[in-house]
């Protein structure tokens, strides 16, 4: 039987590790915090989106977010179910649904702001809040030489890989 190595680094020195778990942890806050409110997280990000820009086809909602026209189509169909959106013709194709918050789905904004302010103080509640700036700061630059983008969680990128795999002619797998 071999000895651990002492010169191996704690995973808590590592910042890929503490990183990884703080996001687990984060996700799973954010996914209790949000039960009341009525939504998931991915809903959330859409309906965010949404307030930003009312009115986008799902063509550019799914362009936006980075996902299969299909996943897209599934989640417009959910929030549509809930009543937080609705789909509307677009004016100027009238071959396209222009998706619209409903009065509902903008009622509901707040409530998931306030889910998420009560993540960030759990999650950094240890903080000053000159501590949290600087991080944040800090995680911003690391996420931009990761050409992460800003509004973006990179989960909705991955949403529906299958599908895109086989609309390539992939069977459903990715090319490696």
């Amino acid at each position: 039987m071999h000895a651990f190595d002492r010169s191996v680094r704690p995973l808590r020195q590592r910042p890929s590790f503490v990183l990884s778990q703080l996001g687990f942890h984060s996700d799973r806050t954010f996914d209790e915090l949000l039960v009341p409110v009525g939504v998931t997280r991915r809903q959330f990000g859409m309906l965010r989106v949404l307030a930003d820009a009312d009115g986008r086809t799902q063509q550019e909602l799914s362009s936006v977010l980075r996902v299969h026209r299909n996943v897209m189509v599934g989640l417009v169909d959910e929030l549509e179910t809930a009543g937080l959106v609705e789909r509307r013709r677009n004016p100027a194709d009238r071959r396209a649904h222009a998706v619209h918050l409903t009065d509902r789905g903008r009622a509901l904004l707040p409530m998931g702001e306030a889910a998420l302010d009560a993540c960030d103080d759990r999650l950094l509640g240890a903080l000053s809040a000159a501590d949290r700036e600087t991080l944040c700061g800090l995680l911003a630059r690391v996420a931009d030489e990761a050409h992460l983008l800003p509004s973006v969680h990179p989960g909705y990128e991955h949403a529906g890989d299958e599908l895109a795999a086989e609309d390539a002619g992939g069977g459903g797998q990715l090319p490696r």
